[in-house]
């Protein structure tokens, strides 16, 4: 089947398996290229090359049993404005999440310049990560984290399995206040380390 959309045509593939030719078709001709079946990019080379995407840097936190649990998340992003759902990735292995997900509702804690600590203490496995960090309950089964740039009250919406993580989609209930502190900046991770951003002048 060809299908136009805007000057080009495309040659639509009901079902595609690894491996397969795919084919376009433009104006200019026709382009065949051979899909490949594996990967020719091996874990480190593929965590490189992905350090070159600067990010925030997130602390997901729960509340079990009055307990709190939390862990530093890089993969957070929006999904959707209506409704309003957010989504992050946590490894398979992480020991915080599953306690995390018993209550079903997450605080995403996206962290300012001055957090580099409270980031590397929540990236680590076990530990007494909630001594030195001052925090407060928020009204459904989460930890606000003092000092944030910003953070959001979620609900589990949903989670999906995909390769060694779990993606997780969270609806948002409730956010900081539009009004909180505009002067503070987001804590970046860019090439392994963390930066800050510059203003222009």
């Amino acid at each position: 089947m060809i299908i136009d959309i805007g000057q080009q045509k495309f040659q639509k593939l009901e079902a595609r398996v690894p491996g397969q030719l795919l084919t376009r078709v433009t104006e200019q001709g026709t382009i065949t290229m051979q899909e490949s079946s594996t990967s020719s990019i091996d874990p480190q080379s593929l965590r490189y090359v992905l350090g070159r995407f600067a990010s925030g840097i997130t602390v997901i936190t729960g509340m079990v049993d009055n307990v709190p649990s939390g862990f530093t998340c890089q993969s957070f992003y929006s999904v959707s404005l209506t409704p309003p759902l957010v989504s992050f990735c946590v490894m398979k292995t992480s020991k915080s999440w599953p306690a995390i997900r018993e209550s079903r509702r997450f605080v995403v804690n996206v962290l300012s310049e001055e957090q580099r600590a409270v980031s590397d203490v929540f990236a680590k496995s076990g530990g007494e990560k909630w001594k030195h960090v001052d925090w407060a309950p928020s009204q459904s089964c989460g930890a606000i984290l003092a000092n944030t740039l910003m953070w959001l009250d979620c609900s589990l919406h949903s989670e999906h399995e995909l390769g060694d993580h779990l993606l997780v989609v969270g609806k948002v209930n409730e956010a900081s206040p539009i009004d909180s502190d505009e002067h503070r900046r987001p804590l970046i991770y860019f090439r392994g380390q963390y930066h800050q951003l510059q203003a222009h002048t």
